[in-house]
């Protein structure tokens, strides 16, 4: 079984963020690799990741990064697969940095972005792009958009069962 989703960070650090993407693929069956790249302390490593991930058969990638948020960026210039960028909060900033950063990019070099530490959707935006052109995956994908609503309904239900004295 050969990954079809890249799952980057700049550290370990980054991993409790990055495990929710992680998670959604176990459970939506989906191949993935985690690797922790860093595009200041590694950026040949970056580079050579992003210039042969396509290769590898890998069809979109997800990379997380703080601060100054540089990865996502330097990888989306490196290759011409799709890449979705999830800022992750740092101590200093709330995470605000990160996402701007992230979202700043020139023409020509563009990264999806998702909420600050939204990695979850962002599995979720990567299954949507790779659902394209997979009927099985969108099969899965309208499956789990119909699981959320159940999610709803059935806490709408539970709410309509709280008694208090005003609650009409």
């Amino acid at each position: 079984m050969k990954p079809v989703v890249s799952i980057i960070m700049g550290s370990t650090s980054d991993l409790p963020v990055m495990e929710k993407a992680c998670q959604f693929f176990e459970e939506m069956e989906i191949p993935f690799e985690v690797n922790a790249l860093s595009a200041h302390r590694t950026p040949a490593e970056v580079s050579e990741f992003a210039r042969g991930a396509a290769g590898r058969g890998i069809k979109v990638i997800i990379a997380g990064a703080g601060m100054a948020a540089a990865l996502p960026g330097v990888i989306a210039a490196e290759t011409p697969l799709p890449v979705i960028g999830v800022p992750i909060k740092g101590s200093c900033l709330e995470g605000l940095d990160a996402t701007f950063a992230i979202m700043q990019m020139p023409p020509g070099i563009p990264v999806a972005t998702v909420a600050i530490n939204g990695a979850q959707n962002a599995a979720i935006l990567a299954m949507q792009m790779m659902a394209l052109g997979d009927d099985v995956l969108m099969q899965k994908l309208v499956a789990y958009k119909s699981g959320l609503k159940k999610k709803i309904v059935k806490a709408n239900e539970e709410l309509s069962k709280l008694e208090f004295k005003y609650k009409v």
